[in-house]
């Protein structure tokens, strides 16, 4: 199974738009995690009309609509594996115990919010954010995941966009 993993996609905004390897990555995948901060509800519907299933929390400057829609963490269950979901997972210290305190159940959590990619592992828990395929900030490139499972195997790449 192939999970495309996306965040901060912050649209609509100008002329922004997902890039072309982006979408067509989210369109070949088994699911979609989204991980906060679409900002309007027509980036959700966008997405849920590329076909796979979308899993999808909402972020600190999402719309009225996505909160009321959308939960502030998620837990999905996708093969043999789970994978928790937040926006915010707060201070780099610390903070793969944190989301394994707040996700005991759960083989890794995806977040993002920084736009920073990071993927940590200790003892076979996994955080992983996929940074921003929009909105790259004060990073080199834009970027998504994409998470590949196996039976109880699950596995994070970043890929770059440009």
């Amino acid at each position: 199974m192939i999970v495309a993993v996306i965040s901060d996609t912050h649209m609509p905004r100008g002329n922004r738009r997902l890039p072309d390897a982006c979408v067509e990555r989210l369109r070949g995948a088994d699911a979609i995690l989204h991980a906060g901060d679409l900002v309007e509800l027509s980036v959700l519907q966008e997405l849920q009309a590329l076909g796979p299933p979308v899993h999808a929390i909402r972020g600190n400057v999402d719309s009225h609509e996505l909160i009321a829609r959308l939960p502030l963490q998620l837990t999905v269950a996708l093969g043999e594996v789970r994978i928790g979901m937040l926006h915010d997972a707060g201070p780099a210290q610390g903070r793969l115990q944190r989301m394994r305190r707040r996700f005991p159940d759960v083989d890794a959590v995806v977040f993002d919010h920084s736009h920073i990619p990071l993927h940590e592992e200790h003892e076979g828990f996994q955080i992983f954010n996929p940074g921003s395929p929009t909105e790259r900030r004060r990073q080199p490139r834009h970027t998504m995941g994409l998470a590949t499972i196996e039976g109880r195997t699950l596995t994070f790449e970043l890929i770059t966009l440009d």
